[in-house]
């Protein structure tokens, strides 16, 4: 398996090529390592190179490796959140990458003792095996959040369908970029949405050029050892 770092070095010369398509500059994009397939030794080799973002879908995965990862860290929930398991990360994480319903919301806004930064999940491409909500109930679901003070709303996430087919992805990508746009413009307080989560492995590249902010890499970064 090969070294973080010299995946990395791979992955930032890719960010750099899409970047200068678009006249983006590389600062804007930070990289999520998704280490929820790897052990800490790997992941802790990631916060080596110079990653200083981690994904985790699991509370299980964020204790463990929180435990024992040396360097500062910014820590991301990146998977499907119950609300019952909100009370076994909250302390624990930076970002919340999938706020999709007003249940979550509430034990997010009763749990926290600080403001935690999330994003919103949407369904962008209407699969029924994907969780987030549909682009018609993000801004009414934005504006129901305004009370709550534990919650900001710093951007949005998706994740496109698992194809190859280019024109699929981009739409899908500038679909979301499009909704920050209209949830930005509303001004509101606690709602920045200037974030965008969004590509992975396979279509990192095509998001950046689509507004991506932050892509979350798994296998093309740290590997699977699963």
């Amino acid at each position: 398996m090969a070294t973080v770092l010299h995946n990395l070095k791979h992955i930032q010369h890719e960010m750099n090529e899409a970047c200068n398509l678009v006249e983006r500059n590389p600062d804007e994009v930070r990289i999520i390592a998704v280490t929820k397939y790897v052990s800490t030794t790997r992941a802790q080799e990631a916060v080596d190179a110079g990653i200083i973002h981690l994904g985790e879908n699991r509370d299980e995965g964020i204790v463990e490796k929180q435990s024992a990862i040396n360097g500062e860290v910014a820590w991301h929930f990146i998977g499907t959140l119950q609300s019952r398991k909100v009370k076994n990360i909250i302390e624990k994480v930076d970002y919340i990458h999938s706020l999709d319903r007003l249940s979550l919301a509430k034990e997010i806004d009763k749990r926290a003792t600080k403001k935690v930064k999330c994003f919103i999940q949407v369904n962008v491409s209407k699969e029924d095996s994907k969780h987030g909500m549909s682009e018609e109930e993000v801004i009414p679901f934005v504006e129901s959040l305004q009370s709550f003070t534990n919650i900001e709303v710093v951007g949005l996430m998706t994740m496109a369908p698992h194809v190859d087919d280019e024109h699929t992805l981009r739409q899908c990508f500038k679909t979301l970029r499009n909704l920050k746009q209209r949830v930005q413009a509303l001004s509101l307080p606690n709602c920045p949405c200037s974030e965008l989560s969004m590509g992975m492995s396979n279509d990192y590249r095509i998001a950046i050029e689509e507004g991506a902010t932050f892509v979350r890499l798994g296998t093309i970064l740290v590997g699977n050892e699963e």
